[in-house]
């Protein structure tokens, strides 16, 4: 015979203070991490919160102490296998603790202005947000967030606009690491190397073309123009640029792509034209994302510490909303090149 009977109702933060002995006002303070809790006082109530399987209402929390416990992860970035990354580095930072995450979608909202985002974020109810690019870059929103006293730390901002007088900031050396997967391709013996851009409104995509530029000044090799092309940052700008490159008669040896995404794009379009990789084609990457083990061959890459940034952004955000004293500054993370079965010597 079936159980008829209604659903037991939810736990409720009255229903652990009086099964435990002590004022509502006490339980708040346990769930707060208050130090002004005797031990014997906070396991009890803490072994009846686990009795009653009674999960605090993190929103009315908040109310209650009239300090937000959610942190906002501001994005506008066509890249779903790099938003991901972020958020998981956040959630890692934050399991067991008492913050919340809340990934906000902007979309091409905030280049309405800092206003429109202050209202954003207060309507969201976070008590802080790490910023990622473009966003991060927008120096009307960074001083309209300075202004209204929100708690931010931005992630991969611009050179320049990470400077540790403005706010706190996590980020890698875009520069350096295009440079060196540029000397990956120019010592297997290519010359005729594109590069297929990203985003222009990233500032990452200035800095790995700055380094494809470097890389190529000290090898004393020329540019040709028409092999540096446009992409977005996605698959379809990739597929987009790579059949264009692939279709000249003079194609290239090689392709940096600016992320992983228009990287297996290229690979795709070698595949439409039968053109081998790496045979006659190297193709090299930057993200070291999930499209770079998946497609075949391989894609050779540059190791974005994307977690590792979203963990310590996240990490430097709780501080200063918990009101630690920190003095800002630019926390650079290290990245790493990975050779894969992508890119070989120039075709005979």
């Amino acid at each position: 015979m079936n159980d008829m009977s209604p659903p037991r109702a939810p736990a409720t933060i009255s229903d652990v203070a009086e099964i435990a002995g002590v004022s509502i006002k006490t339980v708040s303070r346990v769930f707060n991490e208050e130090p002004n809790v005797r031990e014997e006082t906070r396991q009890r109530v803490l072994q009846v919160v686990a009795d009653l399987d009674y999960h605090p209402n993190i929103a009315a929390r908040s109310l209650a102490g009239r300090k937000s416990l959610l942190i906002g992860l501001l994005y506008d970035n066509p890249c779903a296998n790099y938003i991901l990354g972020l958020q998981s580095g956040s959630l890692d930072r934050l399991r067991g603790d008492k913050w919340r995450l809340l990934v906000v979608p902007c979309e091409d909202s905030w280049q309405m202005g800092g206003k429109s985002t202050v209202s954003m974020v207060r309507a969201a109810g976070v008590g802080g947000v790490i910023l990622t690019s473009p966003i991060c870059d927008n120096a009307e929103i960074v001083n309209t967030l300075l202004a209204a006293r929100i708690p931010m730390v931005r992630i991969a901002p611009a050179h320049g606009v990470g400077t540790s007088q403005i706010a706190p900031s996590v980020g890698m050396d875009d520069r350096s690491a295009a440079a060196e997967i540029t000397r990956h391709l120019i010592a297997l013996g290519h010359r005729r190397i594109a590069v297929i851009l990203g985003d222009p409104t990233h500032s990452s995509t200035h800095e790995r073309l700055a380094g494809f530029h470097r890389a190529m000044g000290e090898a004393k090799l020329e540019i040709d123009p028409s092999l540096v092309t446009r992409g977005l940052y996605t698959f379809e700008s990739g597929l987009e640029a790579a059949r264009v490159l692939l279709d000249r008669p003079d194609r290239p040896t090689a392709v940096f792509a600016h992320n992983d995404d228009m990287a297996a794009a290229t690979i795709v379009a070698a595949g439409e034209r039968g053109i081998a990789v790496p045979g006659e084609l190297s193709v090299a990457g930057f993200d070291d994302s999930q499209f770079a083990t998946t497609i075949w061959p391989r894609i050779t890459t540059i190791r974005q510490p994307i977690r590792a940034m979203a963990q310590a952004a996240t990490d430097a955000l709780v501080h200063i909303m918990e009101g630690s004293h920190r003095a800002p500054e630019h926390r650079v993370m290290p990245y790493e090149l990975i050779v894969r079965g992508s890119t070989g010597g120039v075709p005979l």
